[in-house]
């Protein structure tokens, strides 16, 4: 470790000392894969530590107490992935028993006459801690513990020791925050706040580190932003399309099924945007159901007429094959060429695609990221559909829009934003809101059950498929992992169904880890009718239109965020028929009763964005431009706010200089502009 980070090959994992093959993979798994993210792998969370006397501790109460280990701790299998260790312990005197689950490694460290720190439940009746954690160094009351994310097989102990030992000689630290703004506001040095962050001595140093890096990250994310809204001022120069009118009108009552009033509007403010001069710069956001996708059919077909190009791109290829069906569909009898590009095509299906696409052999496609491969050319693109345009980042949303000379911009997303929000991240745009439901659709009824009301949703869901529809059925969890025992599993639930049910109706599972080919086949049995009960993970949050389902059961329902429940429940309710959604879960959960009492996506979500502590605005393991390291939308607004007014100024100052002084910002300028 003498060397270590001098050059620029020392910036691999492997240059750390006892640190092998397994956990260097456990690492990757975390996206950690050099020493720059190690050291930028920040905690999500601090506590702070104060130690307890057993002796005063009550019962059900939280504590930490540090104990000597008075016998070899025991382990016991009693389920399937499910183990408990347990030993006794003297802690100021007193003896007491200690039981900590599917920790069965921690054995061989856990030796008599050793001292520990128990961190758990105290279980009064019985004299014992149930602990959910335990350390084997002394801690000390008023000292800070930093709380990371792990994976299986790597423990917090382990992370920390990699940290502990590369931050001494680590030395490439980035600061996005401009020298005057770091003196306005006494923030503390870039090293300084990732040091503390790490390995804080108090409460003091880790609210300074806070403050530093949550502000960081906003302001670069805002810079981005407002430099994307100067870009689009300076070239508001769009093509002019002179369309009839009438033509738009003919296409819109050629449709099975009649625009709702905000569908109207929305298509009137597309139509003005798309035959003026300027450039079309449009948010179309549309609760679940809402009926987006014509709107952005409507404006392709505008754009056909003009003999421009439409890309629409999709954030996962479960979606962009749902949007290809139904679109095809709905353009079979015109004559715009639709079709495909995702990334999963074999290499000779895409190389036609893209030299279709060149040739201008393609009037709409769509796709995945595949669409912004550099050579994917097309002849004259026009229009710009970006869908659940928050899953994509700043690069990403602009590098597809620069594949044409002037094309119009179209961003859809099926999650509301609070207004404050949408006005800070967006401001530049126009912005169509879609709240009426297309007629004909009725509003899904939802209940909360218990496990110990199962029954009676058994009952429900038999009614349900005597009457011919169909049932989805989500959870959390494919099998059994660890720190997730309590958990319904989709495996255990089919076993549960077909034992309930006794053959008399068709059952499948469908997740994440299954082969396309073989989610492909599970889904077009569910569409056709073959299938009676999917049983799923949320893989099918998004991109997943059954009309005849019309029940969804979701279990572990207060594990969820309530946009993704609302989601979730928006896949049922696709028709005229009565639909329901229930909740399994604690009937007292103030989010669960959010969802029970209002079926407006709008409304939900500003409760979401009121209750939620933890996890963004749009829900977790996204990819785009809302996933931060350390910083939440929800917590710090008003850094936000701040950050997005001070990056405004910077920009204004130095954008004619091509920042000169300021070279991250150039390279980040730079990246934007796919000019690298």
């Amino acid at each position: 470790m003498e060397d270590l980070l001098e050059e620029p090959i020392m910036n691999n994992l492997e240059s750390i000392k006892g640190l092998g093959p397994k956990t260097l993979q456990c690492l990757n798994n975390l996206g950690i894969n050099n020493i720059d993210d190690l050291v930028n792998y920040y905690p999500y969370r601090h506590d702070i530590i104060v130690l307890n006397d057993i002796k005063t501790a009550v019962d059900k109460q939280n504590v930490v107490i540090e104990c000597i280990v008075d016998s070899v701790p025991l382990t016991r299998r009693f389920r399937a992935n499910m183990t408990s260790l347990t030993f006794r312990a003297m802690s100021n005197k007193k003896m007491i028993a200690v039981v900590i689950f599917n920790r069965a490694f921690l054995k061989t460290h856990i030796k008599p006459g050793s001292v520990v720190t128990v961190i758990g439940k105290y279980d009064a009746l019985k004299n014992t801690v149930i602990a959910s954690d335990i350390k084997f160094e002394k801690l000390v009351s008023g000292s800070v513990e930093s709380i990371y994310h792990l994976t299986s097989g790597l423990t917090s102990k382990q992370l920390k020791k990699y940290i502990a030992e590369v931050l001494p000689k680590y030395d490439n630290y980035t600061d996005y925050i401009p020298d005057y703004l770091n003196q306005k506001y006494n923030f503390i040095s870039k090293k300084d706040a990732v040091n503390m962050i790490h390995l804080p001595k108090n409460e003091e140093e880790v609210k300074k580190a806070l403050i530093k890096l949550k502000y960081e990250e906003l302001f670069e994310f805002m810079f981005k932003i407002n430099y994307l809204k100067e870009i689009n001022k300076e070239s508001k120069a769009g093509y002019i399309r002179n369309i009839d009118p009438e033509e738009v009108n003919s296409f819109i009552r050629e449709l099975p099924f009649e625009l709702t009033t905000d569908q109207d509007k929305a298509v009137l403010e597309i139509y003005k945007d798309m035959t003026s001069s300027r450039r079309m710069n449009r948010m179309l956001q549309g609760d679940v159901g809402s009926g987006k996708t014509i709107i952005s059919v409507i404006a392709a077909y505008i754009n056909y007429l003009s003999k421009h190009q439409t890309a629409l791109m999709a954030p996962t290829e479960v979606l962009a094959y749902q949007h290809y069906e139904t679109i095809k569909n709905i353009l079979a009898n015109t004559k715009i060429r639709v079709d495909l590009l995702v990334g999963s095509m074999k290499k000779k299906e895409k190389d036609e695609v893209v030299e279709k696409l060149k040739s201008g052999k393609i009037d709409f496609i769509i796709g995945t990221h595949a669409l912004l491969s550099e050579n994917v050319v097309f002849k004259k693109l026009g229009l710009v559909i970006t869908d659940e345009q928050h899953r994509f980042g700043v690069n990403q949303r602009a590098n597809l829009k620069n594949k044409g000379l002037l094309p119009d911009t179209l961003y859809m997303s099926a999650t509301p934003i609070p207004r404050t929000f949408a006005l800070t991240i967006y401001g530049d745009m126009d912005i169509s809101n879609i709240k009426t439901k297309p007629k004909g659709r009725k509003e899904i009824k939802t209940l909360i059950k218990n496990e110990n009301e199962l029954n009676e949703v058994y009952e429900m869901m038999m009614n349900e498929i005597e009457n011919k529809h169909q049932v989805y059925i989500v959870s959390p969890l494919i099998e059994e992992s660890e720190g997730a025992v309590d958990l319904t599993t989709v495996n255990e639930i089919k076993r549960n169904i077909d034992l309930y049910f006794k053959g008399k109706v068709k059952s499948a599972i469908m997740h994440g880890k299954l082969s396309k080919a073989d989610k492909d086949k599970i889904m077009d049995e569910f569409k056709k009718g073959k299938i009676d009960i999917l049983i799923s993970t949320t893989v099918i949050e998004v991109g997943i239109d059954v009309k005849n389902a019309t029940m969804m059961v979701i279990y572990n329902a207060n594990m969820f965020g309530l946009a993704t429940l609302h989601q979730l429940r928006g896949r049922v309710g696709r028709n005229e028929f009565e639909s329901k959604c229930v909740l399994i879960g604690e009937e007292d959960n103030p989010r669960l009763k959010v969802l029970s009492e209002s079926n407006d996506g709008f409304y939900i979500t500003e409760k979401d964005y009121e209750m939620r502590g933890e996890g963004d605005l749009f829900g977790v393991k996204q990819s785009g431009d809302m996933e931060f390291k350390i910083a939440n939308l929800h917590q710090d607004m008003k850094i936000l706010l701040q950050a997005r007014d001070d990056s405004k100024e910077f920009l204004d100052n130095n954008i004619k200089n091509n920042f000169a002084n300021y070279q991250e910002y150039a390279k980040i300028v730079k990246e934007i502009m796919n000019l690298d």
